[in-house]
């Protein structure tokens, strides 16, 4: 049998919000099977639990952010995508603000997190959502189009192109493709870093975002160039750190996903919508389990590859 996963034992990290610039705390700790991802809001005067899915999602400006009445946690996509791209279905994490940590703008250090935890097989079999056919959603014409897709897959695989008129990133690649059967999620995408630009940055920050960001924590590009002293982490780094946040934002819905999503300008707000639509469908889509370990997908059934 396939097997659901959580942690063997806690982990913390301290670390700030890129948008908020509070310092937060983290504690990931095991849950049961059959929990999911529940985030706890620990610093308020009564804890609240956020259980993560798709309808938990409630503002998706820069970021994905989930919430239950006030209570919310803003950012949550980067430690997602590392949950997901380590197969983990089971977690607990307390939370001491409004926001997960930024850290180094990656996902990478969530990963170094939760590997060094160790990650532990539970007595429940481990399910899937499965794509049963394909589901679209899009916006706007001409230079405006964006769209996201999902179609039928037996394995989870994305493609996504950006379209950014800008020197730095017209001279790297603009389309990746990645497939956990094929392809390992610790190097060949969590390093990548969240970006932005300097001519964004008083908008944001007149806004009350982007107040923990800086050349540590993202890349940053003039008119020109990329600021960041150390260049690029991947050649292809920009598109990466899309596939990566798309993980991230697509995880939210729940379970892993058995499907190809491929995206043209999307971002966290049109991901989610895409998760909505394949849930209304209820034909769309389908629970499935694997008795048998070797008739599950490649990526799945295969022990987590460290770096």
């Amino acid at each position: 049998m396939l097997k659901q996963r959580t942690l063997k034992t806690i982990t913390r990290a301290v670390g700030v919000g890129l948008h908020s610039g509070q310092r937060v705390e983290l504690t990931l700790r095991p849950a049961p099977a059959d929990t999911g991802i529940v985030f706890r809001r620990v610093d308020l005067p009564e804890p609240v639990d956020i259980p993560i899915s798709a309808y938990a999602i409630t503002d998706t400006r820069m970021a994905s952010t989930i919430g239950v009445g006030g209570a919310k946690v803003h950012t949550v996509e980067h430690l997602m995508s590392a949950i997901a791209g380590l197969g983990l279905d089971n977690l607990f994490i307390d939370i001491t603000a409004e926001e997960v940590p930024i850290l180094d703008g990656s996902s990478s250090s969530f990963v170094f997190l939760l590997q060094s935890a160790g990650i532990a097989l539970q007595d429940a079999p481990k399910r899937f959502i499965r794509v049963k056919r394909p589901v679209e959603v899009r916006e706007g014409e001409g230079k405006n189009l964006k769209w996201a897709r999902f179609d039928p897959y037996h394995g989870f695989k994305l493609r996504f192109e950006i379209d950014f008129a800008h020197p730095a990133v017209d001279s790297t690649g603009q389309c990746v493709e990645f497939d956990l059967g094929e392809d390992n999620y610790v190097r060949d995408i969590a390093r990548a870093r969240t970006f932005g630009f300097t001519k964004d940055v008083e908008m944001l920050r007149t806004n009350g975002l982007a107040l923990g960001g800086g050349l540590d924590n993202a890349i940053v590009m003039d008119d020109y160039k990329v600021l960041n002293s150390d260049g690029l982490r991947y050649d292809d780094e920009f598109a990466k750190h899309k596939i990566l946040d798309a993980i991230g934002d697509l995880f939210v819905i729940g379970k892993p996903l058995l499907a190809a999503y491929s995206a043209f300008r999307s971002g966290h707000g049109m991901n989610n919508q895409l998760l909505r639509a394949l849930l209304e469908q209820t034909d769309a889509w389908e629970i499935v389990t694997f008795e048998n370990e070797r008739l599950a997908p490649k990526g799945f059934a295969e022990p987590v590859r460290a770096w």
